[in-house]
């Protein structure tokens, strides 16, 4: 069963390591674009590369996995939601980092339905599954979720690093 399409850092500038010393504006510009089919298989592998995404762009450990976990829990959405649990559909997931902030993007081609538009329900602790939104509005500084004419939603998420 194939399920990872491709898990290959896709960059339009060289990915140069930026951990450490790193000032306002020091940096180039980093992208990763992951092509990923909708399989649950593929969220540890796409939550992994990111988080090394997020600590080589310097934020910290506590930082970097909470935005693995926002993205864990937006990719499981897609699959749940936007996409029925079908296994085969795709998934495309990039991130960038400029040295003040990373903006991740995940792409379906799935329901359209924006999940800010959806009643907020208060968390239940007894009932599986209801973090993953209350998840990205407490971790993440920016989330907006646009539909796209060709089926589907493009939800960014964007997290400023501490200073």
């Amino acid at each position: 069963m194939r399920t990872v399409r491709s898990l290959r850092p896709v960059t339009d500038r060289p990915i140069t390591s930026s951990r450490g010393r790193e000032s306002e504006g020091a940096t180039s510009p980093r992208r990763i674009e992951l092509k990923v089919d909708s399989h649950p298989a593929n969220l540890a592998p796409v939550r992994k590369a990111i988080e090394t995404f997020a600590s080589d762009s310097g934020f910290d450990e506590k930082s970097v996995a909470e935005i693995g976990l926002v993205v864990n829990e937006a990719m499981a959405n897609v699959i749940r939601h936007a996409y029925g649990n079908r296994t085969d559909k795709p998934i495309l997931v990039t991130a960038s980092a400029d040295g003040r902030q990373i903006a991740i993007t995940l792409r379906d081609w799935g329901s359209g339905i924006d999940p800010s538009t959806l009643p907020h329900r208060p968390h239940d602790p007894n009932t599986p599954g209801g973090v993953g939104l209350i998840c990205l509005r407490q971790w993440m500084d920016e989330v907006s979720y646009v539909p796209q004419s060709d089926g589907g939603i493009l939800a960014t998420m964007i997290r400023r690093r501490k200073r």
